[in-house]
């Protein structure tokens, strides 16, 4: 059967409390509330008061994990001065995962790595919301979903250990395909700990070709697209990557170049060989 995604032109607060309601999920326990806090000067990343009702709705706790490059998020200190300075603290209580320590998840089948390091916090959260912007980046091509959970959800050192294709001294310089396909490996293991208990939004707005982890990003060419929302995330990714191919905003273009040169796709077909979901969809229109 193929993935439902359910997708709205309409890029409100309230579009997200009704986009999730579609997907007819009840996330049990101590919800976990995955966002990307924004490098500090980045224009693009999605502002806490959009994200509210959301978090709001499923009574969630945003977490992040500490990042493996010089800024103002790579320890524990800068990161919440960050999540401060951004409004992030304001709207909900606010969990960096890896303050503490790490733990590690069991990768099965994974092409090129056996473990995945992730927040010790992790384990203190029974279900996860995963709030994505969905926009261009310098490494992976795209970032949505699927690199949301797992350079996102990845320790310092974990963020390394995929960046660098198990070899954490080598984690720039790492062969780029190899790294699409770690991230691919690291979120079977988070898919599979959480056992469905995993519903994931996109939001397809201020898409500019650098990811929200740059200081310095270039504004968006493209339009804003929509909302999109499924418990697939391969499918959810997918159909954002085919939305932007279908845009007639020649705008696309810069987008698809970074997509392209950095093949982007890369982390969807590999995530879809390793079982985690489907490119195969059917996207259902919301008024």
């Amino acid at each position: 059967m193929k993935s439902v995604v359910y997708f709205t032109r309409e890029i409100t607060p309230e579009a997200m409390i009704k986009m999730f309601k579609l997907l007819e999920i009840e996330l049990p326990g101590n919800v976990a509330v995955k966002v990307h806090s924004g490098e500090v000067g980045n224009q693009n990343f999605l502002r806490p008061a959009f994200m509210k009702p959301i978090v709001d709705y499923v009574g969630g706790t945003i977490v992040e994990c500490n990042t493996a490059y010089e800024g103002k998020r790579n320890t524990t200190e800068a990161h919440l001065e960050t999540m401060e300075l951004h409004g992030w603290t304001k709207i909900a209580n606010v969990d960096i995962m890896d303050a503490e320590a790490e733990m590690e998840l069991p990768i099965v089948g994974g092409k090129h790595l056996s473990v995945n390091y992730v927040g010790a916090n992790f384990a203190n959260y029974d279900s996860m919301l995963v709030l994505s912007h969905f926009k261009g980046h310098p490494m992976g091509g795209f970032g949505g979903a699927l690199k949301n959970i797992s350079i996102g959800i990845a320790s310092a050192h974990g963020k390394k250990h995929i960046h660098g294709v198990g070899d954490t001294s080598n984690f720039w310089h790492a062969d780029q395909n190899a790294f699409k396909e770690c991230m691919a490996d690291a979120d079977k293991s988070i898919v599979d700990y959480l056992e469905g208990k995993i519903a994931y939004i996109n939001v397809m707005c201020n898409m500019s070709v650098d990811c929200d982890c740059c200081a310095v990003a270039e504004d968006p060419q493209i339009a804003d697209i929509g909302i999109l929302a499924s418990l697939d995330p391969v499918a959810l990714d997918q159909a954002c990557v085919d939305l932007i191919y279908q845009s007639d905003d020649p705008g696309k273009a810069a987008l698809i170049e970074r997509m392209e040169s950095r093949n982007g796709i890369l982390i969807v077909e590999a995530a879809e060989k390793l079982g985690i979901g489907s490119r195969e969809y059917e996207l259902v229109c919301v008024d």
